[in-house]
């Protein structure tokens, strides 16, 4: 029998794989079987238990320690995970594993699936953000898979900067556009009244740590807040930030102004469908999550993204990049709340695919799996250039 396994450590990570996920169910048999393993935050009170929210079978989880505060809580994590998906991935013998991005704790698994000679099928590698460590883990699982699903042509190209074989690398878009399609399907209305609001402006926000730099997150915190609180017509959807080393710090910030402040209103976790259609109906998203960089354009909602955390990755005209001091981030929301910017948002086009991709990467993933000629001995695919 072939079997996959799909690994799934955070909300965000999720929303992403569920469309291959349930591509994948559609063609199991009884000669090929899809395992999903959980772990991560998934599992995690602190971070809102988001096992939750998965609407798929879950086949495995996987509890480890998800401790931030210092370099060496998450290095005692990804030793954690190492050591969990090395013993399942050599009792399973698993024909491939999925795995999406750039956690950290990824990385380890991708590490597993080394030790195991387990294959690795890449999505979303590529791309850059040069203000988070996700960069390079990013690029290292890409040298360690042996299939690459892109979401875009300059991330195709990158990766075969990298020295991997085009034959391997597919761009079929990203699964965002799907769920934008798919999953952005509630009211307005509804959407708010789910989370205890009447009909109003607002705006999504996301902070996570800039994880590159040795940033102070009280003092970045507190330009962030300052610039918010000159806009008190809106209100302010704030989901928590994720496990990287200082995101438990911004969820206590977080945590401490909302207290008192009607137009605040912070979540651990919204769910995909709820967030995606929260988003279609926000005057902007305002942080320095991915999300404003693919799945805002894609619902041509203008998009605030601050500092450098996104920064590398493909950009369209509804993204505003400003600095992270209070009087930056209050101009470019005045900018994005302007008229003219509205109007421009509105022939927004994403680069991130037709809608497709899922069907596209798991049809890909069938006839690799069925032709067993999977070989870890990649050879190095050089790009000749002069110095």
């Amino acid at each position: 029998m072939k079997s996959v396994a799909i690994v799934t450590s955070s909300r965000a990570e999720y929303g992403l794989l569920s469309p291959v996920i349930k591509q994948l169910r559609k063609r199991e048999n009884d000669s090929f079987k899809v395992d999903l393993i959980v772990t991560g935050t998934h599992l995690s009170p602190e971070f809102g238990m988001t096992v939750n929210e998965i609407d798929d079978r879950i086949d495995c989880c996987i509890e480890t320690p998800i401790k931030s505060l210092t370099a060496l809580d998450i290095a005692n994590n990804q030793s954690a995970y190492l050591t969990a998906f090395t013993r399942i991935f050599f009792d399973k013998d698993y024909s491939a594993v999925i795995l999406l991005g750039d956690r950290y704790e990824i990385l380890s698994v991708a590490i597993a699936a080394g030790l195991t000679h387990t294959p690795i099928f890449h999505l979303c590698g590529g791309d850059t953000t040069e203000g988070a460590i996700d960069e390079w883990v990013r690029h290292s699982i890409s040298k360690m898979s042996y299939i690459h699903f892109v979401t875009n042509e300059d991330s195709k190209r990158r990766v075969i900067q990298l020295g991997e074989d085009p034959k391997r690398v597919f761009n079929y878009g990203s699964t965002s556009v799907e769920n934008i399609l798919n999953k952005s399907n509630m009211s307005k209305n509804a959407a708010l009244q789910s989370i205890g609001l009447e009909d109003c402006d607002y705006a999504i926000c996301t902070y996570h740590p800039v994880t590159l730099e040795d940033e102070i997150i009280d003092e970045s915190l507190e330009q962030f807040f300052c610039a918010i609180e000159k806009f008190s017509n809106l209100h302010f959807i704030i989901t928590k930030s994720n496990a990287d080393l200082g995101g438990a710090r911004i969820n206590k910030l977080l945590d401490e102004f909302a207290e008192g402040r009607a137009n605040i209103h912070i979540f651990t976790s919204l769910g995909t469908r709820r967030y995606l259609s929260l988003m279609k109906y926000a005057k902007f998203v305002l942080g320095n999550s991915s999300s404003g960089v693919i799945e805002a354009p894609c619902l041509q909602v203008p998009t605030v993204n601050i500092g450098d955390r996104q920064k590398g990755r493909t950009l369209v005209d509804s993204i505003i990049n400003c600095g992270p001091s209070c009087n930056d981030i209050e101009q470019a929301i005045r900018l994005a709340l302007s008229e003219d910017f509205i109007n421009k948002c509105k022939n927004t086009v994403s680069p991130y695919g037709k809608g497709n991709t899922s069907e596209l990467i798991c049809k890909k993933i069938i006839e690799i799996i069925k032709k067993d000629k999977v070989s870890l001995k990649k050879k190095f695919f050089d790009i000749f250039f002069k110095l």
